[in-house]
């Protein structure tokens, strides 16, 4: 589309931005991207240049390396290789060695995280680990309370329920804003999310951390919409467990195995509840007693899915060269431009931002709140117009915004689309 059509285009569809206007946005998002110094990073990725992909965190963009990485492991690694590759072409160690890649993004140091399974699984794991590392830690220390995110994600609050059922513990939902001054001597785990996945609103990790420690208690944070997208620094702040995906952000590829990563301090007592071959220190001895492995690789449970194992390696090569503080530089700038054209050329009234203003309090989304039951319906119709997004029912678009290929002037066109079709 030329200046001139998107020109015409806006101004028709706002009913009040002036030409003039719409110019000044336009001009603004070229020089936005002339002076991005990731914009050269789209080209790592397979995506239609007629689209605007505003849904990484859903599912993110396939990296360029993956399809021939893939073919690589079907037609040689286990096509001729066949079960040599184990050995010869690293499958066994990959859980350890992806983690390692996966490290330096969140913060963490060289073994401690391990790749595999889903984050369901290894949010069950961190949390039992925990409620019995604490006591461990605290023998009969009466405490019984498990603090649940009240906004979580409806499958960390299922999983949470099962957990406590096994150790004994009572869920206690509450609103993350009011987790530090909640905590106290009756609760023993805690677990949040770093990002809220319906409203973007980015929660106080240091500070939660820190409150919870100061309690006698341990937490476990869900990064899934929070990894690859901002600076998390899991070492710094001294979180105990964490788990993400790696679907999202670091656009590991639908399915791609989960993370789990293990504080240093709590690595040689770590007592997973699902203790399977692949964590035993002598895998191949087939022994009866179980006898854990050291460091990450407790984490393991059975054998691991090495066609998505490595299909995620090969797309964390698009982080070669990129920091992690750059990319969430991007992101704010990106949300920020996105939430004032939204101002520009939405008619007043049709969308309500419930993403934080605030940079301290926003991830790499934007949510907009609309009327209830038009959320899937608009949603549908930028789609149709090459905006991709997605909704949560009844009344929230989201944008996604990954700074590795999205671009300025996607987030100008995604708006001005928006403002198309609200009229």
């Amino acid at each position: 589309m030329s200046d001139h059509q998107a020109a015409s285009e806006g101004a028709q569809a706002s009913g009040f931005l002036d030409v003039q206007g719409l110019g000044r946005l336009l001009k603004r998002a070229a020089e936005l991207d002339a002076a991005d110094a990731l914009a050269g990073f789209r080209e790592r990725f397979l995506l239609p240049d007629s689209l605007v992909y505003l849904d990484g965190n859903s599912l993110g963009a396939l990296p360029a390396a993956v399809p021939g990485r893939l073919g690589e492991v079907v037609g040689r690694e286990w096509g001729e290789l066949l079960i040599r590759s184990w050995d010869e072409s690293g499958w066994w160690s990959a859980p350890e060695r992806i983690g390692d890649l996966i490290a330096p993004i969140v913060g963490a140091s060289a073994g401690r995280i391990v790749v595999g399974d889903s984050t369901s699984v290894n949010i069950f794991k961190a949390l039992v680990a925990a409620a019995r590392r604490l006591d461990e830690l605290a023998g009969d220390h009466g405490r019984d309370e498990l603090l649940v995110d009240a906004s979580t994600f409806p499958t960390d609050g299922y999983i949470a329920r099962s957990a406590a059922r096994m150790t004994g513990l009572r869920v206690v939902p509450v609103d993350p804003a009011e987790l530090p001054g909640r905590v106290g001597p009756a609760t023993a785990v805690v677990l949040v999310n770093h990002a809220d996945y319906r409203s973007g609103r980015l929660h106080d990790l240091p500070g939660i951390t820190e409150a919870v420690h100061a309690a006698g208690a341990l937490v476990v944070w869900d990064l899934c919409h929070s990894a690859g997208a901002l600076p998390v620094d899991l070492d710094t702040h001294g979180v105990d467990y964490a788990v993400g995906c790696t679907y999202k952000y670091l656009n590991g590829g639908p399915g791609a195995p989960a993370f789990l990563y293990v504080a240093q301090t709590h690595q040689a007592t770590f007592d997973s509840p699902l203790p399977g071959w692949n964590s035993h220190a002598d895998p191949f001895g087939m022994t009866a007693q179980y006898r854990p492995a050291e460091g990450a690789a407790r984490g393991r449970v059975g054998t691991p899915d090495i066609l998505s194992m490595l299909s995620l390696e090969a797309a964390l090569g698009v982080w070669e060269d990129v920091s992690i503080e750059a990319v969430r530089a991007k992101s704010l700038a990106l949300t920020d431009f996105f939430l004032e054209c939204v101002e520009a050329y939405v008619p007043a009234g049709r969308v309500q931002p419930i993403t934080p203003l605030n940079h301290a309090e926003r991830g790499s989304q934007v949510a907009l709140r609309v009327p209830a039951g038009d959320a899937g319906p608009l949603m549908q119709k930028l789609i149709a117009r090459g905006v991709v997004g997605d909704f949560r029912r009844p009344d929230v678009l989201r944008f996604g915004f990954t700074p590795l290929y999205v671009s300025f002037a996607d987030a100008e066109r995604a708006a001005r689309v928006l403002g198309h079709i609200s009229e």
